[in-house]
């Protein structure tokens, strides 16, 4: 029996490959893509798939989590098998309490998203090695605890001074710890700092 695939990724290219790797099996087929969430809803509606491939980006896993929620909601008879090319600790946990039936890496072995394919579509749990180190062995957190302190006043959209009058620093000290945690995260800004540690899981 055939098992129905729709393909959900933003980039045509990749998007273009998955499809024709897919399909290539004799007992797979790729019924659909979508090129965004927009182009997704009316597919799912349209094609009814047994497997949904699907991107989610790795520095926003509540939305991910609530795309996922609403394909399991409207389409229960589809499993979702979720990619990612970075995996952390929210992002992995957001992903399977919303209901995704799989998650593996978008660099994985065509051998192995196939395999999962046919796992997820068999209804079985598939979790890719990279999401499972993700969970169990998540990394460090750079972050002293004052930076942290400091990034969460700064993530509530608080003015320097006021920080500094919160925590009893110096306006110069709240600076210097922004100034670290935006080096430690390699973010440019404090809100990319913001998302990029709470991504982490270090807030």
């Amino acid at each position: 029996m055939l098992i129905h695939v729709v393909v959900a990724e933003k980039m045509g290219l990749l998007r273009s490959a998955l499809r024709a790797a897919l399909s290539s099996e004799e007992d797979i087929e790729v019924i659909a893509d979508a090129a965004g969430i927009g182009e997704l809803w009316p597919v799912l509606r349209r094609e009814s798939p047994d497997v949904l491939v699907l991107e989610l980006k790795p520095d926003a896993p509540e939305p991910a989590a609530a795309v996922v929620a609403r394909v399991v909601a409207e389409a229960p008879g589809t499993a979702v098998l979720a990619m990612s090319h970075r995996w952390s600790p929210p992002l992995v946990e957001a992903a399977l309490a919303a209901g995704a039936r799989g998650l593996v890496s978008k660099d994985v072995a065509l051998s192995e998203l196939v395999r999962a394919v046919r796992t997820t579509a068999a209804g079985e749990r598939v979790i890719d090695p990279s999401a499972a180190v993700a969970v169990l062995s998540p990394p460090a957190n750079p972050l002293t605890r004052r930076e942290r302190e400091v990034l969460r006043e700064a993530a509530e959209g608080v003015p320097l001074k006021e920080i500094a009058r919160r925590l009893f620093l110096a306006h110069g000290t709240v600076r210097n710890h922004l100034s670290a945690v935006m080096h430690k995260t390699g973010a440019r800004n404090r809100m990319e700092a913001v998302r990029l540690a709470q991504h982490e899981g270090w807030l």
